[in-house]
């Protein structure tokens, strides 16, 4: 059996989305605006070489708020943050721009105008995700996680007549689906949003990856071990029969992983940026490939305003279609 790579088939659509296309640029203009350092709180994306790479441009990236000086100048993650660090935030007195995906605040919005209507909520995500903690912070009670269907069965909540489901926006779309055939069996009259919360971008790299598996011996995900999304893809490949990897750089390979499997796939969560993308591709070529091939799939052309005070005029956009490339 050969342990050389042979040919490379990439995902089409992977890697940055415009939610994490958004954050990045948020934290880079607000430096050429206001100059280092510029205060973050969270991981403004879940990936260590973007966090490195705004680290070394001047962006601190703090959890507590006590950390930032007065006067300074904080940026939100795109992950979102709870109604109480807005309201600290506010008392402490930093000009603050929020990067938090319009995807995510698109939930909060929904969760907030429900809660008026007297609605509980159902969450379904992962405990201690910090865009669970932002959306499950929009209200102080009345929202309750589970985590897989075993929480359905156990959940508790004070109005079951008139009760509301969100989702984490970066869960596996077929995982969330189950679970919430188990809370609509639980709540028959729960009501769903409009549109489902899982966001394009996710569904789009899963949908992907689900093409992507079946034509090859190995996947490939770049990725941090701490996005959420980027897990979803590996565990997708997987479950669909394929062995998966996911990697944070390309020194994170292991020939060990090719040998008998020529044909490697390779893909990348929203978060991971397209540099790290083509240095796998060139470990990869170093390892053997001799061939390089794009998958056709959904071209994505979303992109999110800017907030005001960074170049943006603060106003969302609908979201444009997208098109499955002929």
């Amino acid at each position: 059996m050969s342990n050389q790579v042979q040919d490379v088939l990439l995902a089409e659509p992977r890697g940055f989305c415009a939610g994490v296309d958004r954050a990045i640029e948020i934290v880079e203009r607000a430096l050429e605006q206001y100059g280092a350092p510029i205060y973050v709180r969270h991981e403004i994306v879940h990936n260590t070489y973007v966090v490195n790479d705004l680290k070394a441009k001047g962006a601190i990236f703090i959890e507590d708020l006590a950390d930032v000086p007065p006067g300074a100048t904080l940026i939100f993650s795109a992950h979102g943050v709870s109604q109480t660090v807005r309201h600290e935030a506010d008392e402490r007195g930093f000009q603050v721009f929020d990067a938090t995906c319009p995807l995510v605040t698109k939930v909060h919005i929904e969760v907030a105008k429900l809660r008026r209507e007297g609605y509980e909520f159902v969450m379904i995500g992962h405990k201690g995700h910090p865009e669970v903690e932002g959306t499950m912070g929009q209200l102080s009670e009345g929202i309750y996680l589970v985590e897989d269907i075993e929480d359905v069965a156990t959940v508790q909540v004070t109005t079951p007549d008139k009760l509301a489901v969100v989702t984490q926006t970066t869960l596996s779309v077929d995982d969330a689906a189950a679970i919430l055939e188990a809370i609509k069996q639980r709540f028959p009259n729960i009501r769903e949003p409009k549109r489902q919360d899982i966001c394009y971008a996710t569904q789009n790299r899963q949908d992907a990856v689900k093409v992507l598996a079946p034509k090859v011996d190995v996947v490939i995900v770049v990725g941090s071990p701490t996005s959420s999304n980027s897990n979803r893809l590996r565990e997708l490949a997987e479950r669909l029969g394929t062995p998966a990897y996911m990697v944070d750089s390309p020194g994170d390979l292991q020939e060990a992983w090719f040998n008998g499997r020529p044909r490697v796939g390779l893909t990348a969560g929203a978060s991971a940026p397209d540099v790290l993308v083509q240095q796998v591709i060139a470990q990869l070529k170093a390892l053997g490939a001799v061939s390089v091939r794009r998958m056709q799939g959904v071209e994505e052309s979303v992109r999110f305003p800017l907030p005001k005070g960074l170049g943006g005029t603060g106003l969302d956009r609908p979201l444009p279609t997208q098109r499955t490339p002929s």
